[in-house]
């Protein structure tokens, strides 16, 4: 039931409505060097994820005002809504996870993929695999091949977490009509599914999932990166912002910045998925929990990986569209060249 509602999702995105979405600063982070005469605007949709870190990183650091440019970060609460963000120009550029909205609206011309963002990679616990202690079939399910015949909490249809299971039930060769997915909205959502044994099990972000392994209310069965690795997301730009090259090209250089940063500080300290809390560490991380609205504590563990130059895996974003496409979820006919601007991506 849940694989029609994403084909007739994909379906409708074909004719989005202009969207109003207000724009929300990133409190406390206002202190950037600014330029005399304020710098172009440029709004940039992200989630309160540390997978967004090279961006808090360049906006606290400056890096966008030292760019030429008046950043306004615009926060979201699912990857899904920043696409149709930027298709309806109510953000000029978003950083987020591919999803099925973002690969249609691309196909249509109303968003292009300039660059990559967070990768799912072995060693960089990033999305767990969950089994709930308190589910009636919590005895039953311990492995990741396990999924089949279970029901699974995901935020949205068409998000990451379903395409992580997607690869999960191709390397496993098991039906995933099989699996009984659960569209929840929310990460929290999720979150109290899985401790109140409603799902059976989840796919959750390592921030997310953390409190409830240290609670004892979910068990692991692994992470997502480590079984299956794959390019997670990718910062794209709106189809009215597209013509704006400069722009882009300032918006890359700071975030390029962002990235180097991220990767060369702290996933450089980074040891068995944390990140030891040094003076060089500390900053960062700061400036991460601050936006994010969580603890130092929390994000030094299991920080995503990131390409310092924000290469995108080509292959692997060819490959994610053939296997959407082959599920009916995306429309035939279409492929890499719809979806990125070689203009601006490196690979």
């Amino acid at each position: 039931m849940l694989i029609g509602r994403r084909r007739a999702i994909a379906r409708s995105l074909l004719a989005v409505p202009a969207l109003a979405l207000p724009g929300l600063a990133l409190p406390g982070l206002a202190a950037s060097p600014a330029r005399a005469d304020g710098g172009q605007r440029v709004r940039i949709g992200v989630l309160r994820l540390s997978s967004s870190g090279a961006v808090f990183i360049a906006k606290s650091r400056g890096y966008f005002a030292d760019a030429g440019l008046d950043a306004e970060l615009v926060f979201f609460d699912a990857a899904q809504p920043i696409a149709l963000a930027a298709a309806s120009g109510d953000i000029d550029i978003g950083v987020s996870a591919f999803t099925t909205a973002l690969f249609t609206l691309a196909r249509r011309g109303a968003l292009s993929v300039i660059a990559g963002q967070s990768r799912e990679a072995p060693g960089y616990p990033l999305i767990g695999y969950l089994a709930s202690t308190h589910a009636p079939a919590a005895s039953k399910f311990y492995r990741p091949q396990d999924f089949v015949g279970h029901t699974i909490g995901i935020t949205q249809t068409g998000s990451t977490f379903q395409d992580s299971l997607g690869l999960l039930a191709d390397k496993y060769h098991f039906p995933l009509d099989q699996v009984r997915l659960t569209a929840l909205q929310s990460l929290a959502n999720v979150a109290a599914a899985v401790r109140s044994g409603t799902v059976d099990g989840a796919l959750l972000p390592v921030t997310t999932a953390r409190p409830l392994l240290d609670s004892g209310d979910a068990r692991l069965l692994g992470w997502v990166g480590d079984i299956t690795p794959w390019q997670l997301g990718a910062a794209f730009v709106s189809g009215r912002a597209r013509a704006n090259t400069g722009m882009i090209t300032r918006f890359l250089t700071a975030y390029r910045r962002g990235l180097h940063e991220y990767h060369d500080v702290l996933l450089a300290a980074e040891q068995d998925g944390v990140v030891p809390v040094t003076a060089q560490t500390q900053p960062l991380l700061a400036m991460i929990a601050e936006a994010t609205g969580q603890s130092i504590e929390q994000v030094r563990i299991g920080l995503p990986y990131v390409d310092p130059d924000g290469r995108l895996d080509l292959a692997d974003v060819a490959n994610q569209i053939a296997w959407n496409q082959k599920q009916g979820f995306l429309d035939r006919g279409f492929g890499l060249d719809q979806v990125i601007d070689r203009r601006f991506v490196t690979y």
